[in-house]
C-alpha cells in the first residue's frame, strides 16, 4: 500500500502544480506583453507537445521503465519550469520553446505514471475500478484545489514565483517515486506483471529484435521503436470497445471544451453580467464530481459499470447545456451542472479500469497513449468550433447544437449494447498476451 500512497500522493501534487501553471502562464504571458493572442500561443505551445508525447514516447516508456522515465521527467521538469518563470527574460521565443521543452516532458511523465497506475494497484492487491476512482476522486479535488489557490498564489506572489512554485512540485513528486515506489522494470508494465519477452511484440515480426542485457545480466529483447508503436495501433484496430470508447471522447471532449471556454463566459455575460457567476459554474460541478467520486470509491466493486458508465454520461451531458440554453437564472444551471458533476464522477474511473484491464500489460503505455491523445485532438477544435458557431447563429441555437452531438455520442453504448456491455468484464489478472493484428482482442480470465 506504501507504492500506490505514492503513486496517489506524486499525481495529486502533479495537479495541483499543473493547473496552477494553467493559470499562471498565461497571466505571466499577459503582464509581460499585454497581448491575448500570444497567451493563445504560449498555452497551445505547450498542450500540443504534451498530447503528442505521450503516443510518440510510449515505446520509450517501455524500453527504459516507467518509473524511470517518470522520475527522470519530473527532475527535467523542475529545470524547464524554474527557466520557463524567468523566459520572458530572454524574449517570447524563448518562452515559446521552454513550453515546448515543458509539453513534453510533462507528456512522458504522466504517460508513465499511467502505466505505473495498473501494476501498483495490482501488487497492492486494490480493486482495480475503487483504485482507479479514489485515484479521478484526488485528480478532481486537487483541480477544485489548484483552481482558488493558483489564483491567490498569483495575486500574493506573482505569476512567477506560482510558475516557480510548479517547478518544486515536480521534485516533490520525482522524491515520492525514487523513495515509495519499487525498483524500476524494463519494458514498462510487462515485466511487473510477468509478460513474457514477447508479449509487446507487434505481430508478424517473427519474433526478430535486437536483444541487449539488463543490469542483472539477463537477456533483453527489444522491439524496433517504430515496430513498437506500430503494435499500439494494431492493437487498437482491433479492439471494438476501445475504438468505441476513443470516438465518444473525441466528440464529448470537444463539446466540453467549446461549454468550458466559449458557451459558460458567454452566457454568464449574457445573461448575468457578472464574471462572479463563472466561479459559482465552475465550482457547483467540481463540487458534484467530488462528492460523486466519494460515492462511487465506495460502490466501485460492485456497481454494474455499463448500466453506471451509460446513464451518467447521458446525464452529464445534454442536459447541463440545454438547461442554459432555456434558463435566465443562475439558480437552475448551478442544480444542473452540480447533477452533472455528480453523474460523470464514475465515468473517468470506468473507463481508467477497463483500459488498464483489457489492454495486455507489454502494450498499455502505447495504447493507453494513443487513445488518449485521439480523444484530447477533440480539445483544440472544441474551442474553435464552439466560437464559430456562436458567432455565425447565435448562443441559444449554439448550446442546443452542440447538446445535439454530445447526445449523439452519448447514447452510442445504447445503440451498440453488445459491444459496450463488455464494461462489465472483470478480469481476475492482468491480460499479458497480444492479440493477432485485425483479431478481437483475447480476454484473459473474463467472469
Amino acid at each position: 500500500m506504501k507504492a500506490l500512497a505514492g503513486l496517489l500522493a506524486a499525481g495529486t501534487i502533479s495537479v495541483v502544480g499543473s493547473r496552477m501553471t494553467f493559470l499562471a502562464v498565461p497571466w505571466l504571458v499577459l503582464v509581460t506583453t499585454g497581448s491575448p493572442t500570444k497567451m493563445g500561443v504560449a498555452a497551445a505551445a505547450e498542450m500540443l507537445p504534451y498530447v503528442l508525447a505521450g503516443p510518440l514516447g510510449a515505446p520509450l516508456v517501455d524500453r527504459l521503465g516507467a518509473r524511470r522515465v517518470s522520475i527522470a521527467a519530473d527532475l527535467a521538469s523542475v529545470a524547464v519550469m524554474a527557466a520557463v518563470a524567468f523566459g520572458q527574460a530572454g524574449g517570447f521565443g524563448l518562452l515559446v520553446v521552454l513550453l515546448v521543452l515543458a509539453g513534453v516532458l510533462r507528456g512522458l511523465g504522466d504517460c508513465a505514471k499511467r502505466v505505473l497506475l495498473p501494476v501498483t494497484i495490482r501488487a497492492c492487491g486494490v480493486e482495480m475500478t475503487r483504485a482507479t476512482s479514489l485515484y479521478d476522486g484526488l485528480n478532481r479535488l486537487a483541480s477544485l484545489l489548484a483552481a482558488g489557490l493558483g489564483g491567490v498564489l498569483i495575486a500574493w506572489l506573482g505569476a512567477r514565483q506560482a510558475v516557480l512554485l510548479d517547478a518544486a512540485t515536480f521534485a516533490v513528486c520525482a522524491a515520492l517515486l525514487w523513495t515509495l515506489l519499487p525498483g524500476d522494470e524494463r519494458a514498462g508494465a510487462g515485466a511487473a506483471d510477468g509478460a513474457g519477452p514477447d508479449a509487446g511484440r507487434a505481430p508478424g515480426t517473427g519474433g526478430r529484435r535486437p536483444a541487449d542485457h539488463d543490469e542483472t545480466g539477463a537477456v533483453e529483447v527489444r522491439e524496433p521503436y517504430w515496430q513498437a508503436l506500430r503494435g499500439g495501433f494494431a492493437y487498437l484496430r482491433g479492439d471494438r470497445l476501445m475504438i468505441g470508447i476513443v470516438v465518444l471522447l473525441f466528440v464529448t471532449n470537444l463539446v466540453d471544451q467549446a461549454n468550458a471556454v466559449v458557451f459558460i463566459p458567454l452566457w454568464v455575460n449574457e445573461v448575468l453580467g457578472s464574471p462572479v457567476a463563472l466561479g459559482w459554474v465552475h465550482a457547483s460541478f467540481s463540487l458534484g464530481a467530488v462528492l460523486g467520486n466519494v460515492v462511487f470509491t465506495t460502490l466501485a466493486p460492485r456497481a454494474p459499470r455499463y448500466a453506471v458508465f451509460t446513464i451518467g454520461f447521458l446525464i452529464a451531458g445534454a442536459p447541463r447545456m440545454v438547461v442554459m440554453a432555456l434558463a435566465g437564472d443562475l439558480a437552475p444551471v448551478l442544480a444542473a451542472v452540480f447533477a452533472a458533476g455528480l453523474a460523470i464522477a464514475a465515468v473517468n474511473p470506468i473507463l481508467s479500469a477497463v483500459s488498464f484491464e483489457r489492454v495486455p500489460a507489454a502494450l498499455q503505455a502505447r495504447v493507453v497513449s494513443l487513445t488518449g491523445a485521439v480523444a484530447y485532438a477533440g480539445i483544440p477544435l472544441g474551442g474553435l468550433l464552439g466560437g464559430w458557431w456562436v458567432q455565425a447563429f447565435d448562443l441559444t441555437t449554439t448550446l442546443l447544437v452542440f447538446a445535439a452531438a454530445y447526445l449523439g455520442a452519448t447514447l452510442l453504448p445504447v445503440f451498440f449494447r453488445t459491444t459496450w456491455r463488455q464494461l462489465d468484464h472483470r478480469p481476475t489478472a492482468a491480460p499479458t498476451t497480444v492479440p493477432a493484428q485485425g483479431a478481437e482482442p483475447i480476454p484473459v480470465n473474463l467472469g
